[in-house]
């Protein structure tokens, strides 16, 4: 029905003003009634699929990925549509805009999409307000968030380790685990964060602070698809040095190999099928190379069932979607778990 009917419709339509009123049809199907129809069809509860990782029970491996609700407005809902667990931001210490728009582009001949955001959120401060109506963990409704967090664009990467810090205290009573996004190419120079000085920095400031906590929370990296095989084997340093909890692999890519459609060339970060392939192989090299160090969260091109069950075979614990979500529909999920079940 989505794919058929649903789909068609929205994609007439600006993507970035679909996806606003996306979230208000979703919104108002929920206050009607809908939430127990939608679990009904799409959640899948079996504790076969339960996963156990940085001292988290997750109820399915199948995640939403962060950049599909920054500022955690549809949280509840969209676990209703059969999510273990939902990753919001990338939130920063104070609001932004993001970057000009257009910013965000439809590739249908690719099945991709281009986003040159700019990490635009509500701060960090919003999205706590919100977040405190999460039930506890182990409370009836719990949903299990992931907390992706940044820099705001107007600080310089000198003093980035400060906001990371402000977000990270901020959130640390309202999610089960956080994750250092230092891998979106639409925040200038924030790659450069990657680099295995100032990250290993950045994360030894995070782990320190975490350890100050009564109940230390897990602490993920997420990375880049367009890293060399040297710089792979600096993130694995970089986990053993720092003794972060994981790995997210990968964020959406700058390279344009192969596209076809009429956006091919607009600026920005790539997700979706095109980066299938390489977000596998990023996994495979860091969970090989590595001796399964550590758990790695597997998320880039996942479209179909059968693209998940490479991602866990390639060395992937948990699955993410995004761009599969928007292009195959909340019947994805429930397709990935099935599958996992008979595998």
């Amino acid at each position: 029905m989505y794919k058929s009917l649903l789909r068609p419709l929205l994609f007439t339509s600006d993507p970035e003003k679909v996806h606003y009123a996306t979230f208000k049809m979703v919104k108002n199907l929920h206050k009607l009634g809908f939430a127990s129809i939608f679990r009904s069809i799409y959640k899948r509860t079996d504790k076969k699929l339960e996963r156990n990782l940085f001292g988290l029970t997750f109820p399915n491996p199948v995640g939403l990925a962060a950049g599909f609700d920054k500022d955690a407005k549809l949280y509840k809902e969209l676990a209703n549509f059969g999510f273990g667990f939902i990753e919001i931001g990338t939130v920063t210490p104070k609001p932004q805009n993001g970057n000009p728009k257009k910013r965000l582009f439809r590739l249908k001949e690719d099945q991709a999409i281009i986003n040159r955001m700019g990490f635009n959120n509500g701060g960090v401060v919003e999205a706590v307000a919100r977040l405190k109506n999460n039930p506890k963990p182990g409370e009836k409704g719990h949903v299990l968030i992931g907390g992706n967090i940044g820099k705001n664009k107007v600080t310089p990467n000198e003093e980035a380790v400060n906001d990371y810090l402000i977000c990270f205290e901020a959130l640390f009573a309202y999610v089960d685990y956080f994750v250092v996004n230092v891998s979106s190419p639409n925040t200038p120079n924030l790659r450069a964060l990657q680099d295995k000085e100032p990250l290993t920095k950045l994360l030894k400031v995070l782990k320190t602070a975490n350890s100050k906590m009564p109940n230390p929370k897990p602490i993920l990296l997420k990375i880049a698809p367009d890293l060399t095989n040297e710089q792979l084997l600096d993130i694995i340093d970089i986990v053993a040095e720092t003794k972060i909890d994981g790995v997210i692999a990968t964020n959406t890519t700058i390279s344009r190999e192969g596209l076809q459609s009429e956006n091919k060339s607009e600026a920005g970060g790539l997700s979706g099928k095109p980066l299938t392939k390489r977000a596998t192989e990023v996994i495979r090299f860091l969970s090989e190379k590595s001796n399964n160090a550590f758990p790695i969260i597997g998320v880039g091109g996942i479209h179909s069932a059968e693209d998940a069950l490479e991602k866990i075979e390639a060395g992937a614990s948990l699955v993410q979607l995004y761009t599969g979500f928007i292009y195959e529909g909340p019947s994805l999920i429930a397709k990935i778990n099935k599958a996992l079940l008979t595998a």
